[in-house]
């Protein structure tokens, strides 16, 4: 019955890559996951009569139907409130760094920087990015930064192709050490009770940090190898320029660094270190004039900062119900999987290596896809939670975020650039592929021995 029941199980999972490879909806297909994920093994725990299978399992198997359902369905989920703080939090001091022009400002100070050397002009205009969303988030924060940055990249010869994919790995870049998006997919790897198991810690900023190097230097060599040699100005930067910038002082500069210097420099708790970096733009860009100003500005960056957080909100509740069904499926994958799928963190890493592509078009290696069902089951075969996040974590930023035509902004990249998405995906594949390689190989040296 074991056997059956693990077949039901892996079924499900190749249905949800299906489905998530042909657009459906991820709340919808993530629910309909953790339902059956919950009846499978809750029903095999019933029927299962082979004696070594039921000791080896016999906490799980003698649950009470009620309690799993308790677990899964209501305990798991409001576990996950406190995530969800972390991402309004963050979304709103992302909009705090757009409203005051902090973001755009710290640009344009580049670009000066830059002179009359485009290919040096460009690198810093992806340092720059990569270090903006290390601590912005949101669709509309990329829309924002990208209707400066790439107008001012066209306009320096950079062909359109080559600007807009190096302005996506380096939007991916920040990502890697981004404590709202380290947050958003913690989520996947809370316990059964909705713990953590997964921290913002010196062990994961040493590959959260080297990851973002490795894809930065891509999006740099990528420009730097491959852009024309002359000028071209045939795309016109008008529309961004035309409006009067907004004089931000240089104390305020330094604000898009203040949440990750507050929190792992000062070891401030995330959301204290977002609070006060807000707090700090606002004052230095004298929105906090007066006591109604004060009110205005914080209440208006606060709202949409949590329409910022909208979509994330649904996906990510449902989330912790199917990491808790997923526990009970543990004994079945084992039981059938358990000697197909290597055990060894190695040969894990090199199949990863291979398979980075699979991280594209919601497949089964980006966890804002059919991933969350792969970690389910490698999860149930014995790999550590430390050594998954990043072996996941890689295609989805590089392969998912950072490449992938299903991507909000990049579709909105795509559209402003007037770029084909086979054109863009000839770009991306081969160096997001590249990028992954080398990070499975970083996950290994730092996490799999």
């Amino acid at each position: 019955m074991q056997i059956i029941i693990g077949v039901l199980l892996l079924c499900t999972f190749l249905g949800m890559i299906i489905y998530s490879l042909k657009g459906g909806n991820l709340m919808l297909g993530i629910l309909v996951m953790a339902i059956l994920w919950t009846f499978l093994p809750l029903l095999g725990n019933r029927l299962v009569t082979d004696p070594a299978f039921i000791e080896a399992n016999q906490e799980l198997i003698e649950t009470p139907i009620m309690t799993a359902l308790t677990k899964i369905f209501q305990t798991s989920p409001e576990n996950w409130g406190k995530v969800l703080v972390t991402f309004i939090f963050g979304a709103w001091f992302g909009r705090v760094m757009l409203d005051t022009g902090i973001a755009s400002s710290i640009i344009r100070k580049t670009v000066e920087l830059g002179g009359d050397k485009p290919g040096l002009t460009a690198m810093l205009l992806y340092i720059v990015t990569a270090a903006i969303f290390s601590s912005m988030f949101g669709a509309g924060a990329v829309v924002a930064i990208g209707i400066i940055v790439l107008p001012i990249l066209l306009s320096l010869g950079v062909p359109k192709i080559l600007a807009l994919v190096s302005f996506m790995f380096s939007v991916g870049a920040g990502f890697y050490i981004n404590p709202v998006g380290f947050a958003q997919y913690q989520v996947y790897y809370l316990d059964g009770a909705g713990n953590n198991t997964v921290f913002y810690d010196s062990a994961y900023l040493r590959w959260g940090f080297t990851a973002l190097g490795i894809q930065l230097v891509i999006a740099i060599l990528i420009t730097l190898i491959l852009m024309r040699k002359k000028p071209s100005h045939a795309w016109s930067a008008q529309s961004s320029t035309q409006e009067e910038p907004t004089v931000v002082p240089g104390i305020a500069l330094i604000t898009p660094f203040l949440p990750l210097i507050l929190t792992i420099v000062c070891k401030m708790p995330i959301l204290l270190s977002f609070l006060l970096s807000s707090f700090y733009a606002m004052f230095t860009c004298k929105r906090m004039r007066t006591y109604q100003s004060t009110v205005n500005m914080f209440a208006r960056t606060f709202f949409d900062g949590v329409v910022d957080t909208a979509p994330l909100v649904g996906i990510s509740a449902l989330i912790p119900m199917f990491n808790a069904a997923s526990s009970f499926c543990v004994p079945y994958f084992q039981a059938i999987l358990g000697n197909i799928v290597p055990a060894s963190t190695l040969l894990i890493c090199i199949v990863f290596m291979f398979a980075a592509p699979l991280g594209l078009f919601r497949g089964p290696l980006t966890l804002a896809g059919a991933g969350t069902a792969t970690l389910g089951i490698l999860k149930g075969l014995g790999f550590t939670n430390m050594f998954l996040f990043p072996l996941m974590y890689a295609p989805t930023v590089t392969m998912n975020i950072s490449s992938c035509i299903t991507q909000s902004w990049i579709v909105w990249g795509i559209s402003y650039t007037k770029v084909s998405g086979r054109d863009y995906l000839k770009k991306t594949i081969p160096a997001g592929w590249l990028v992954c390689v080398i990070l499975a190989a970083v996950t290994y040296m730092m996490f799999g021995r």
